[in-house]
């Protein structure tokens, strides 16, 4: 019950990325005929990602994981532009946020059901503005953000520097990384002038990940070497990595449709026999939210206790992100949605994914209702 912490390799993925281990291990930049095979590899992957973000293949950068790819975005965006800030949704993966930190930040309000307030966004850009990252989907409570209203009010204010001759320029990034299962990746539809893709959030290997940037935005280097990557991220290429990353999303793309209403109905049957429960909260929207994730509080309980009785009785998740978890630090998420510390505390997040069963839903609401009880 915890896929938004990681997803199996599915089997077709590592079908795809078996003959890159030991057969085609040649190094892409080399200028044999063997090599120039393994270069056409990637290539032809890096078509197949552009593919499904409607982008050109020159857009496309691969790199070590959506961490990267969130520090490459931030990073790579700020250096280039001295005294600029950049604004970031209070309710951001850590990653986002700690890259945040080292630039002139502002953190943006969020709705109780952990959406932004696009008036107080309005409000936040100055002139100083240069970049804006709002995740797609929250990792946590699994609120989809209205991205369509953030990016035209990102159009809008692009129109008024120009007529103010302000050069400066406004960029949107978003970190899509739990969104790639069950949601559109197009780039002009989002709107989104940088987006952040997780292989191992999608069924694909850990440490794989996608930033797309679109064509004429400039990048300070994230690693310096051999130019590799468009210049941004020198080193030879993981190769497997990169082949693997393109299966699983051509996966997850192409499969979507069915992934969201399995998903679903999983969820809504785990939300129905868990809220027969007294005192059971469910946080987030319930109108925009990942078909998959369902976060829980019940206030007062012991949530890490939880969770340990959980994982004696057979049953993985978590109180929220893993990251967060790690820390053992109070979930930003749910700070900023307004729960207080008995809800925080007493809090659960439980996701479905590809292998989950009906079965094993009924299964684990019958194990965690009885914890809970035991606990409460």
């Amino acid at each position: 019950m915890d896929y938004a912490a990681a997803t199996p390799l599915d089997k077709r993925v590592m079908a795809a990325m078996q003959p890159f281990f030991s057969d085609q291990f040649y190094n892409p930049s080399s200028a044999y005929q063997s090599a120039k095979a393994v270069r056409q590899a990637v290539n032809d992957a890096r078509v197949r990602v552009a593919h499904w973000l409607g982008a050109k293949p020159a857009e496309v950068i691969f790199t070590a994981g959506a961490t990267e790819s969130i520090n490459m975005a931030i990073n790579g965006i700020m250096q280039k532009h001295d005294g600029a800030n950049i604004l970031v949704s209070s309710v951001e993966h850590e990653a986002v946020i700690a890259t945040a930190k080292a630039f002139a930040h502002r953190l943006l309000p969020v709705k109780v059901d952990a959406s932004v307030d696009v008036d107080e966004l309005k409000k936040s850009i100055d002139d100083h503005t240069v970049l804006i990252s709002i995740g797609y989907a929250n990792n946590e409570v699994g609120t989809i953000q209205p991205m369509n209203e953030v990016a035209e009010l990102v159009r809008e204010v692009r129109r008024l520097r120009r007529l103010q001759n302000n050069n400066l320029p406004l960029y949107l990034h978003t970190d899509a990384s739990q969104a790639a299962c069950y949601l559109d990746l197009h780039a002009s539809r989002l709107g989104a002038d940088l987006i952040t893709l997780n292989g191992g959030k999608m069924y694909g290997p850990k440490q794989s990940g996608v930033l797309f940037v679109a064509g004429g935005i400039e990048l300070a280097p994230l690693i310096a070497g051999g130019g590799q990557e468009m210049n941004l991220r020198s080193g030879t290429e993981n190769v497997p990595s990169i082949i693997g990353l393109a299966a699983a999303l051509d996966i997850a793309q192409s499969e979507r449709k069915e992934a969201v209403a399995k998903a679903s109905a999983l969820r809504d049957e785990l939300q129905r026999e868990l809220q027969k429960l007294p005192n059971t909260f469910v946080n987030g929207s319930q109108k925009r939210r990942l078909p998959n994730l369902l976060h829980l509080s019940w206030p007062g309980l012991d949530g890490e206790r939880l969770v340990m009785l959980l994982d004696e009785l057979g049953v993985m998740a978590s109180t929220g992100s893993a990251c967060a978890a790690n820390k053992q630090t109070a979930s930003q998420v749910l700070t900023a949605i307004g729960l207080d510390s008995d809800a925080i505390a007493g809090s659960l997040r439980l996701t479905v994914g590809r292998q989950t069963t009906q079965a094993e839903v009924k299964k684990a609401a019958a194990i965690i209702a009885k914890a809970v009880q035991s606990l409460g």
